[in-house]
């Protein structure tokens, strides 16, 4: 492969620069995921064993699609002598696929099972929620997921319990979270579990603690991409520090105009001090947008440019100029939506896909006008945060093979003993947990019996058949599948029919070996994101908050609600240089730069927030970008008395 007619000469030289440290600075739409995977390939024509790359990203989408690029990439390539096989391949994962790789390889020196429970963040909660009572603290005076959030934010540091019990303070959530920590620790040792920062945590300590393990994980990856390095927080930082250490063979691609994950944990400067950890490293900036046309690309230009915490760079672009912006000034939330719902309708009739439209807002509170609007005028649509795996039908069934390969994991089973109804209630399935079958009447330990004989013939089915034959066993033999088909009610038969999606889902797992696959599948369905509720079979304009929108791309893209403390959001003065107004105009930067062909941004002179009907003023974002680039869009309002109280002169 002529790596001339592929790869412009700043992605030439990214692939070509495979030793020592690199920091591949990838603007929006510059083809960083087309870089990674040619890098991939040269690595393995330069004589690199595949099983010697690894390649991390942050959601399981971007990682399938990555995968897939590199394989088929290996695949075509005939400068490779030999065949490339799914199991011959680079190690392609999100930084959670790579710790339970790890922790599952290492699970012994754990004291936990190859099989144990990852819990998301339901189970995270409910769990919270009995460390609170066991502490002796009221529930409804300490608000669990407040308390979840310092907990995880803590273990993004790498903090564990035993080093926020000795340096917290005293004040009054500190010393509750202390305490609840502690239990919450008990919990999920005794449910031999980890929650979804633990997989991170466990890992760093796991690498910090044992040099054996750590030099086998640097000896197998010799070779090591970070994709989104802007994104990584302070435990991630640790694990591809310490896997880079020995060989310094690591290439970091991301952009730090597009970090805005800063509540989650992320770190800007873990990419800002890049060139200070690996001093002789190399820095490579891809400028070239393949995206957005030029117009699209020159207001987001002039958006991110304002900011002072970056590395400048200006992206450009050869594609044609473009339409204007169009920007709506809408009397209120209802005559948003309708113009937007309107415009996808006359986009839908000229023959643009449903798949190439996406209506962005910064908070989900946004959606429901939306939704009202594209009900009532027939346009086809998918709100993108109701997740498959969460839906009560799914988790029920995923709970079943959990608790079978899983039998200490006593959240699953108090989940499903009595799903569907046994008549088994609080009093039994307290002394089940407590191991006194014994002291059940005959009928209710007959009741008990069967359950645990149907847990022991999934456990056997998982070990022995396909995940697919697995998944469709539980939904016959635990009765879920005959409950639902008999009720007549609608909603019944959606669940039906979702259960019969996650047997379809568990087919893609069905080619790899049957303990295998079963882990795969549980494993992806606990990691899963919004992103991967997008299906190409269903068809609709894709509604989704602009965080989500992050590494997607349309034809058109409607950005609502850009109004002074909605977006930027809580009164943020862009104006100022700060944390916070840098990273809301690094999300509406995200924003602008999804968008292929033509851009809408709509404000209202009203919004009904918490239930109040506010005046709004509209969003500096708008005017911050050059007129020459922007359209006024008229609509016809069916609000009474809609009448605009601002206009923005072109």
């Amino acid at each position: 492969m002529h790596l001339s007619s592929e790869l412009n000469e700043a992605q030439q030289k990214a692939v070509k620069s495979i030793n020592g440290p690199l920091l591949i600075l990838a603007g929006a739409g510059a083809g960083k995921t087309k870089t990674i995977t040619h890098r991939i390939l040269h690595l393995v024509q330069q004589g690199v064993d595949p099983r010697h790359i690894l390649a991390i990203t942050f959601t399981n989408k971007a990682a399938k699609e990555m995968r897939e690029r590199t394989i088929a990439l290996l695949r075509q390539n005939t400068h490779i002598n030999r065949p490339v096989s799914t199991f011959d391949s680079p190690f392609v994962s999100t930084f959670h696929s790579l710790g339970v790789h790890i922790l599952k390889e290492n699970s012994a020196l754990l004291e936990l099972p190859r099989h144990f429970t990852i819990f998301d963040k339901n189970d995270s909660k409910k769990a919270v929620q009995e460390a609170l009572k066991e502490a002796g603290l009221d529930p409804k005076q300490f608000e669990p997921r407040k308390i979840l959030g310092v907990i995880s934010k803590e273990k993004g540091k790498g903090v564990t319990c035993e080093e926020f019990e000795r340096r917290a303070g005293n004040d009054y959530l500190s010393s509750a979270t202390r305490e609840v920590w502690r239990h919450y620790s008990q919990i999920l040792k005794k449910e031999k579990a980890l929650d979804f920062d633990d997989l991170l945590l466990e890992t760093a300590l796991l690498l910090k603690r044992n040099e054996a393990v750590l030099k086998k994980y640097q000896d197998i990856w010799k070779y090591i991409h970070i994709d989104e390095y802007q994104d990584t927080n302070g435990v991630q930082y640790v694990i591809a520090k310490m896997l880079a250490h020995q060989h310094k063979n690591v290439c970091a691609v991301g952009d730090i105009d597009q970090n805005i994950y800063s509540w989650r944990g992320a770190q800007l400067k873990n990419i800002l001090n890049f060139e200070k950890d690996y001093p002789n490293a190399q820095t490579i900036l891809l400028e070239q947008n393949y995206r957005s046309t030029k117009k699209i690309l020159s207001a987001a230009n002039g958006i991110i440019s304002k900011n002072k915490f970056r590395k400048e760079k200006n992206l450009f672009t050869q594609n044609p100029e473009g339409e204007n912006i169009g920007i709506l000034n809408a009397y209120d939330e209802i005559d948003e939506a309708d113009f937007v719902a309107d415009k996808c309708k006359e986009l839908i009739s000229s023959g643009v896909s449903t798949d190439e439209i996406s209506v962005l807002y910064r908070a989900n509170f946004q959606s429901r006008a939306l939704e009202e609007a594209f009900l009532k005028k027939s346009v086809d649509y998918q709100l993108l945060g109701t997740r498959f795996f969460e839906r009560k039908e799914v988790r029920d069934i995923l709970s079943y093979i959990k608790a079978a390969l899983n039998p200490e994991s006593t959240s699953e089973m108090k989940r499903i003993i009595n799903t569907p109804k046994r008549g088994i209630g609080k009093v039994t399935l307290l002394k089940v947990l407590e191991g006194k079958h014994n002291e059940l009447p005959a009928s209710m330990r007959e009741k008990v019996s069967s359950f645990f004989e149907t847990l022991r013939k999934i456990k056997e089915t998982a070990q022995t058949e396909t995940p697919s034959a697995t998944v469709k066993f539980v939904l016959e033999h635990s009765g879920i599948g005959r409950e639902l088909a008999r009720s007549k009610n609608e909603e019944d038969q959606e669940r039906l029919e979702n259960a019969s999606e996650l047997v379809s889902l568990a087919i893609r797992y069905d080619h790899l070996p049957p303990e295998e696959g079963i882990e795969k599948l549980l494993t992806d369905a606990s990691l899963a994101s919004d992103q991967d509720e997008i299906k190409e079979e269903r068809k609709g304009v894709k509604l989704m908050t602009v965080h989500a929108s992050k590494g997607l791309e349309f034809d058109y893209v409607f950005i609502t609600g850009l109004e002074d403390g909605l977006f930027p959001h809580g009164r943020t003065d862009v104006s100022e240089a700060s944390e916070e107004s840098e990273e809301e105009r690094r999300l509406f930067y995200v924003a602008l730069t999804r968008a292929r062909k033509k851009l809408f941004l709509t404000h209202s002179q009203f919004r009904t927030i918490f239930g109040q009907r506010q005046a709004c003023i509209p969003s500096d974002f708008i005017s911050d970008i050059d007129e020459s680039l922007t359209e006024e869009e008229s609509h016809t309002s069916s609000r009474r008395g809609a009448k605009p109280l601002f206009r923005i002169e072109f």
